[in-house]
C-alpha cells in the first residue's frame, strides 16, 4: 500500500500542480487530495493489474482519477448539509480549514478533474478512454455513489431491512470500489468474463469494507481514525450494527470476507497475492 500510494500520490501532485491559482482554489485542492489517507481504491487498481500481469505505471492515470472521485466525495461529505463534519484524517476538512464554498468547489473541481486525467492519459487507448469514463461516471453518479449518498442521507432515523442496507451501500461504497478493478482490466485488454469476476469480487469487498467501516464506527476512536467516532449513532444513520447487533454485524463481515476470496479464486487471475492480502486488510484494518 505504501508503494501504492506513492505512485498515486505523485501523479495527483503533478496534475494539481498544472492547475491555474485562483484564490483559494488550487490550496483547498492540494489539501483534501495531499491529506494523508489509505489509498486503499488506487492500491486496488495496482493490485488488480499486478493480477494480470500488467505493469503498474499502466495505472498510474486510473489510480488517480479514481482518488479525485473519492476525495470530492469526502470534502462534500463533511459539509454541514451533508454529515457536518470538523475533522477528517486527523485534520480539519475542508470546509473548516478555508470556508464552505472554497470546500465545495474543491470538490467540484476533483470530480472534473478525474475525467480530464483519464481524457488525456497517455496509458490508454482512445477506446480505454471511453470505457474507463463511462464506468467512472456511472460508479460516481446517480446510478452508484451519489445515488448511495442520496438513499444514505434519506434513512437517517428509519429502519431499514438488510436488503434495504445492502443496496444503498452497494452504491454509496461498493460500486466505487468495483471500478477500481473494472478499469485496471479495460486498460489491461482484459477479457469480458475476466472483467465481471472481478467486478463480483469487488462489490463484495465494497460491502464488507462499509461493513467494517459501520464496525469501527463503534469500536475505534476518534484519534485511530482521524475522523469523528460515533458520528453514524448521532446521525441515527442506518448501520449494520444498529441492524444486526455488532456481534451479527462482525459475523456478517467474516462471510463476506469468506466469500470476496472465494470469488477471487474463481477469477482466474495471474496472482491473487496482493488482492488476497487486501481483502484480508479491509476485515482486519483498525482505521
Amino acid at each position: 500500500m505504501q508503494t501504492c500510494s506513492q505512485r498515486c500520490n505523485q501523479t495527483l501532485e503533478n496534475k494539481v500542480n498544472q492547475l491555474p491559482n485562483i484564490s483559494n482554489l488550487k490550496s483547498a485542492i492540494l489539501y483534501s487530495i495531499t491529506n494523508g489517507g489509505k489509498r486503499f481504491r488506487p492500491t486496488l487498481t495496482y493490485a488488480t493489474l499486478e493480477a494480470l500481469n500488467i505493469p503498474l505505471n499502466q495505472g498510474d492515470d486510473i489510480a488517480a482519477a479514481i482518488e479525485c472521485i473519492h476525495t470530492y466525495s469526502l470534502i462534500h461529505d463533511d459539509l454541514p448539509a451533508m454529515d457536518d463534519d470538523d475533522l477528517r484524517r486527523g485534520k480539519p476538512t475542508s470546509h473548516i480549514q478555508f470556508d464552505e464554498a472554497t470546500a465545495i468547489l474543491a470538490g467540484d473541481a476533483l470530480q472534473t478533474l478525474a475525467f480530464e486525467i483519464i481524457c488525456s492519459s497517455e496509458q490508454l487507448s482512445s477506446q480505454q478512454k471511453v470505457d474507463a469514463t463511462l464506468v467512472l461516471a456511472k460508479a460516481s453518479g446517480p446510478e452508484g455513489m451519489v445515488g448511495g449518498q442520496s438513499h444514505d442521507l434519506a434513512s437517517e432515523g428509519k429502519e431499514l431491512n438488510q436488503q434495504e442496507l445492502e443496496s444503498v451501500h452497494y452504491k454509496k461504497t461498493g460500486v466505487l470500489i468495483a471500478a477500481c478493478t473494472e478499469m485496471a482490466a479495460i486498460s489491461a485488454n482484459a477479457p469480458y468474463i475476466t472483467r465481471e469476476a472481478l467486478r463480483e469480487y469487488s462489490l463484495t469487498l465494497g460491502l464488507a469494507f462499509q461493513v467494517a467501516d459501520d464496525i469501527l464506527d463503534i469500536t475505534s476512536s476518534t484519534e485511530t481514525l482521524g475522523k469523528p467516532q460515533g458520528a453514524d449513532h448521532e446521525l441515527d444513520k442506518a448501520t449494520y450494527p444498529k441492524l444486526l447487533g455488532l456481534s451479527g454485524a462482525q459475523s456478517y463481515l467474516t462471510e463476506l470476507q469468506e466469500k470476496a476470496l472465494s470469488l477471487l479464486g474463481k477469477a482466474e487471475l495471474n496472482s491473487v497475492n496482493t488482492l488476497t492480502e487486501l481483502t484480508n486488510f479491509v476485515v482486519n484494518r483498525r482505521y
